[in-house]
């Protein structure tokens, strides 16, 4: 495995402390008048998504998780999991929708993801910015009703509920932000 300084830190790098993953959130190195330098990072643990804060010595070793990052297309759901394609090797991959987190509420077959992998373990995906979606559910705009930035739930194809304009109605294609959450426009 390769190691890494911690001299070299830097945001979204992936570690591997004591035999499990973390993603440097926030680092700072901190050269007091009075003793030896040292650095303070702020670290998330990519399979349970909670953070600590830790400190390491100034030029500290410290392994680096070497992640591959795969270009995926998703085909369609087999039961509970949702099942990828490779797009170069064209290899099928099964994965548990607890691996995927919130990334199930965006993800329409056919849909392109980035699978990112520690061995054959997915620790995250990345999907586009945005996505369109189709709206299955949605209470009808009353007419005359158009106060300014008003808002109503919608259903999305996904099962995801979605706060769209009023005038939103069944049918409709939204574009959804897939980093929040939010209603950006109508597609």
């Amino acid at each position: 495995m390769p190691t890494i300084s911690t001299n070299d830190f830097k945001n979204g790098m992936t570690l591997v402390l004591e035999g499990v993953l973390f993603d440097v959130v926030e680092f700072q190195h901190v050269k007091p008048g009075k003793g030896g330098a040292f650095v303070r990072t702020t670290l998330r643990n990519t399979r349970t998504g909670g953070t600590q804060e830790k400190t390491f010595r100034a030029d500290e070793k410290v392994e680096r998780a070497m992640i591959d990052k795969r270009d995926m297309q998703f085909l369609y759901r087999s039961g509970d999991d949702y099942v990828f394609m490779d797009s170069t090797t064209y290899d099928q991959l099964n994965v548990e929708p607890t691996t995927l987190g919130t990334a199930v509420d965006y993800l329409v077959e056919n849909a392109s993801a980035v699978l990112m992998m520690y061995g054959d373990e997915i620790i995250g995906v990345d999907l586009p910015a945005a996505v369109e979606l189709e709206v299955t559910e949605t209470e009808p705009g009353v007419q005359g009703d158009r106060v300014s930035g008003a808002r109503k739930p919608a259903t999305v194809e996904t099962g995801a509920v979605v706060q769209v304009p009023l005038f939103i109605e069944i049918g409709d294609r939204v574009k959804v932000d897939t980093r929040s959450g939010d209603y950006l426009g109508k597609a």
